[in-house]
């Protein structure tokens, strides 16, 4: 009867002593030998990709809309008087394929409305309607806070420091030409 406590002692020290599984991801296949850029790039596409993947399944979950629709209504929410197609696609970096999909989807959910461009008839614009901009604005106060939830271990100084160092690479990469 005395063993037990002791193998119950042993088997928690083993427990504490077997290491983490590794996370695998983008990241995991580096090596030392890899430049120190390409472990910067992969580190940071590793966090953006967990953290879009679970905003992707949470809206699904929440609202039912997926991330692309999301992001369209963003885009719309910042430009009240409508965007055009072309400018929604600009900015979004997809295809006006993907923009006239994503929005005839919303639109038949009345959540956005096509209007004529005043300045140019053969186009026009897309902006949401005001049930649109309800439901977007509950959407966007939630997933605030999933992000604020999701970031919740990184100190607001840290937040502070990497908010600074990636605006000082966005400059950087904004101001140097891409060589072909």
């Amino acid at each position: 009867m005395d063993k037990e406590p002791d193998n119950i002692q042993d088997e928690a020290v083993q427990d504490e002593a077997v290491p983490e599984e590794p996370v695998l991801d983008l990241a995991s296949r580096l090596t030392q030998d890899h430049h120190q850029s390409l472990k910067l790039w992969l580190r940071m596409l590793s966090c953006t990709v967990k953290i879009e993947n679970e905003v992707r399944t949470r809206l699904r979950a929440t609202f039912g809309i997926t991330l692309p629709r999301f992001d369209l209504m963003a885009q719309l929410e910042r430009f009240p008087e409508g965007l055009r197609m072309g400018e929604l696609s600009r900015r979004m970096m997809v295809t006006g394929g993907n923009i006239t999909g994503i929005t005839d989807q919303l639109e038949q959910e009345k959540l956005v409305v096509r209007v004529v461009d005043p300045k140019d008839r053969r186009s026009y614009s897309v902006k949401l309607t005001p049930a649109g901009r309800r439901a977007f604005d509950e959407m966007a106060r939630v997933h605030e806070g999933w992000i604020a939830e999701l970031l919740h271990g990184v100190t607001p100084d840290d937040k502070t420091r990497l908010i600074d160092l990636l605006s000082h690479m966005k400059q950087q990469l904004n101001n140097s030409p891409i060589k072909d």
